[in-house]
């Protein structure tokens, strides 16, 4: 193929230019992008300024303190989705050809999932360590995004979405449960009617949250509404809130962690409650899963009941 009329971008190391560039305008925000590509914000800086002079027209302009494409910016973003995924083709056909020897496998998981997931990937990275891997981790709503983008070989829900757009298997169990301060006057009763819960003091997870859609459709099952308290947007931070006596929640057991044992947490006898749900692959229908994404899969199948759920089943909060 003829190459003149593309010399500019064969110049000027433009691939990790347009990598910058992609997170940028899709995340709206220079400071979010440094984040996601753990780079400094100087440095995303000055790629987007050497890919502008590159093109040869500003790709962004500032509308108060918001950024927006411009109209060469917004072309250049289109053509990004077609570069990267040819990209990604070709690694993945070459990927077959080599094997497991190399290749790359990029996951995405809700933030209850990030206390399990990177247990599962060392497991399969140490079988397999020329693969690359890389996680990443966001709430429901910002994952639903990632799959409808189809920036990533397989992503882990909770709740995954339904209808025929996407495939949906079936990997661990999710036990949704009840928990409250360790000296809370409800602690150590059996059968809790789920009406007397619901009088707590409510923690809920931030709006887009997959905990928060659990919770909600529960309350809406018994035909109450909880008495939120307070609004928070992670485990972690409900958990500390929980033990400071603020209120009680619902959480995944897994946001208690795999890892250490959690002192100043109870879980509650509540009626309708574990209520069992499960964790998922899902992806595209249609989707060629690559070699790695594929390997993985069967990789979950076979460990994740060994990796995962014996060990949280000898934790106790």
């Amino acid at each position: 193929m003829p190459q003149s009329r593309i010399r500019r971008y064969l110049k000027h190391g433009t691939l990790p230019q347009l990598s910058v560039f992609e997170a940028v305008a899709r995340l709206g925000s220079f400071t979010r992008a440094a984040e996601e590509l753990y780079l400094a914000q100087p440095t995303v800086s000055v790629q987007i300024k050497k890919l502008t002079e590159t093109v040869g027209t500003p790709l962004f302009e500032q509308v108060g303190k918001k950024i927006h494409l411009t109209e060469a910016g917004r072309r250049l973003y289109d053509a990004c989705e077609t570069i990267f995924r040819t990209l990604g083709d070709v690694e993945d056909a070459l990927a077959a050809v080599r094997g497991l020897e190399a290749g790359r496998l990029r996951l995405a998981v809700s933030t209850t999932g990030k206390y399990f997931a990177p247990r599962m990937l060392a497991g399969f990275s140490h079988a397999h360590p020329g693969v690359e891997i890389s996680l990443h981790i966001h709430n429901r709503r910002e994952l639903l995004e990632r799959l409808a983008a189809n920036l990533d070989d397989l992503y882990i829900f909770a709740n995954p979405p339904a209808g025929p757009d996407y495939v949906v298997q079936r990997i661990l169990p999710n036990p949704m449960v009840a928990y409250a301060p360790a000296n809370h006057p409800l602690v150590g009763k059996k059968r809790i009617p789920f009406a007397r819960f619901a009088e707590e003091p409510f923690l809920i997870r931030e709006a887009g949250s997959g905990t928060r859609m659990v919770a909600q459709q529960l309350f809406e099952r018994h035909h109450l509404q909880p008495r939120v308290r307070m609004e928070i947007a992670t485990n972690e931070a409900i958990k500390q809130a929980i033990v400071g006596g603020l209120g009680v929640s619902i959480l995944s057991r897994f946001a208690l962690g795999l890892d250490a044992e959690q002192h100043g947490l109870a879980e509650l006898d509540v009626e309708g409650l574990p209520l069992e749900q499960h964790w998922h692959f899902v992806y595209p229908t249609g989707k060629q899963v690559s070699v790695a994404a594929g390997a993985f899969l069967e990789f979950v199948r076979r460990e994740a009941k060994p990796l995962v759920l014996d060990h949280l089943a000898t934790l106790k909060p």
